[in-house]
């Protein structure tokens, strides 16, 4: 783990988006030489060529923070949803993340919204989680927009005034517990300008669940095992990751979700796939479809650092990162951008 650290000085975390999503920086590595440029994001079309494919998650992100009390206390407790795991015989139950965790143990009942949900805790997970029922009368994503919140980060403090700012522009599956933050830096009007370059867009669905809240707790990288989470390749996505690939154009992957996503399908037999995948991606690890990667600046020890060293090497990654730092770039979910290509 020590291998995947470096010094982030607090002030450099950014706590609120910029009023405009293009003008983020954009540090550019080069992976195949480990040259840099210091760019804006607006400037990314100059970077795509005609007979390219971008690959976007157009997961949304769920108002998934539910502050509660216990019935029998009245103590208060927060739920984070991860994810829907319900059957004919027990609808609604959710993986769910509760504070504070000791003390809320299989059945309990929670309330919120003044009696409007109410939830039975059902059992304990494996990862410290609980699986929770949830009991209520009126239509669910109606509650879930009237009681719950955005689930920002832990290290941003500040309130998010706009929560649509926490969505990317083509948000349209709801499921996620955090968002896909390299594609926050996107406006329609740039994907209009990538497609006009004769770029083809495409999208993936990949619900961010519990990993991204789940700090790695081991010390060698190779024993660490990643949640999984819900990811989807339609079949108009994986015809055209066929077709361009087959003419020898490249395939961007916006974000470590895509990447996870394709790379999955890949492993699996490319093809339109539907399922679940606990892909942890580390140095070593060979990658069949993605060429270049669009992705924020990331935690140390993280597993999205890790990911992130294994497409350019982990030297260069940390080089690019303590630039980064010197320069004064933004960090994390609503941070600066770095695009990893190759100059040939």
């Amino acid at each position: 783990m020590e291998d995947f650290d470096y010094d982030l000085p607090a002030e450099l975390i950014a706590q609120s988006p910029l009023p405009d999503r293009t003008e983020s920086r954009m540090l550019v590595l080069y992976r195949d030489t480990g040259r840099t440029e210091h760019r804006m994001f607006r400037d990314l079309p100059e970077y795509v060529r005609a007979g390219d494919a971008m690959i976007l998650n157009d997961t949304r992100v769920i108002p998934a923070r539910l502050l509660g009390v216990k019935a029998e206390t009245g103590a208060r407790v927060e739920c984070l949803l991860l994810r829907k795991e319900d059957s004919a015989a027990q609808p609604d139950v959710w993986r769910v993340l509760v504070k504070p965790g000791r003390r809320v143990r299989p059945g309990t009942r929670l309330i919120f919204g003044e009696g409007r949900l109410e939830a039975l805790v059902l059992e304990t997970t494996e990862e410290g989680g609980r699986l929770v029922r949830f009991f209520y009368r009126e239509d669910w994503e109606d509650l879930l927009k009237d009681l719950g919140e955005m689930p920002l980060p832990p290290y941003i403090k500040t309130r998010l005034e706009d929560p649509e700012r926490y969505q990317t522009v083509y948000a349209r599956e709801p499921g996620s517990a955090a968002a896909p933050t390299a594609g926050l830096h996107f406006t329609r009007e740039l994907l209009d300008d990538v497609a006009a370059r004769g770029v083809d867009i495409g999208f993936v669905t990949l619900h961010v669940g519990l990993g991204t809240f789940r700090p790695v707790q081991v010390r060698d990288v190779e024993d660490h095992r990643m949640h999984s989470e819900y990811f989807r390749i339609p079949p108009e996505t994986a015809r055209l990751v066929d077709r361009v690939r087959r003419e020898g154009g490249r395939i961007w992957a916006v974000g470590t979700t895509v990447c996870r996503a394709l790379e999955t399908a890949a492993l699996r037999g490319w093809g339109p796939r539907e399922g679940w995948t606990d892909l942890f991606i580390y140095p070593g690890f060979s990658f069949q479809v993605v060429d270049c990667l669009i992705t924020n600046f990331h935690l140390p020890k993280s597993t999205l650092l890790m990911l992130v060293s294994a497409f350019a090497g982990r030297e260069r990654v940390l080089r690019a990162y303590a630039e980064a730092v010197e320069r004064r770039y933004r960090f994390f979910s609503f941070g600066d951008a770095m695009l990893i290509t190759t100059e040939s």
